[in-house]
């Protein structure tokens, strides 16, 4: 790829960060979308899988597995990722980005709470599928969350939403074969 291409992408996203970000400009907007990123942050996945376990532990215990299990793979995957990228978050590098919470580390590249959110909606959704009406337009939320408070970048959210896929994808294949 060319510098000049390189140069349209980065503009891009930029552009795009802006855009969403103006979002942050009512207060309504922050609150919610501040809400939302922080049940992201685990504790709605967490109390998912806890009342998954409660409701029916002899038959939901393998999907809860499953779920946690693919989570730490997503979380490994998403450490070593934003380690090698290093990139800086929308806010550290231009002042127009409005950051509404504290985020839970240094770097944005790619967005681990969207990473997580699609990996837990697509294992959840495969074992239960009735849950999709609340996961996924929940999972949605948490990935626009991201951008509109300043802390990701367009394309962070777009690579967690592939990972996401991609070790979710892995994972039910894998589930699929020691399980059957």
């Amino acid at each position: 790829m060319n510098r000049a291409a390189i140069d349209r992408f980065i503009m891009w996203d930029r552009r795009w960060v802006r855009r969403i970000n103006r979002g942050c400009r009512y207060r309504s907007v922050r609150a919610a979308f501040g809400l939302i990123s922080r049940l992201g942050d685990g504790s709605f996945w967490y109390v998912l899988m806890l009342a998954l376990l409660c409701g029916d532990p002899a038959n939901n215990y393998r999907p809860v597995l499953h779920m946690a299990l693919a989570g730490m793979t997503g979380t490994m995957v998403y450490r070593w990722l934003k380690k090698q990228a290093s990139r800086p978050r929308p806010f550290c590098d231009d002042q127009h980005i409005v950051l509404s919470i504290a985020p839970l580390d240094r770097y944005s590249f790619p967005s681990g709470h969207t990473l997580h959110a699609v990996l837990f909606t697509c294992i959840a959704v495969y074992h239960f599928p009735i849950l999709a009406w609340l996961l996924i337009p929940f999972s949605a939320l948490v990935a626009a969350s991201r951008i509109v408070l300043g802390l990701h970048y367009p394309s962070d959210v777009i690579a967690g939403i592939v990972i996401g896929g991609v070790v979710s994808i892995a994972s039910v294949r894998l589930y699929v074969s020691i399980v059957a």
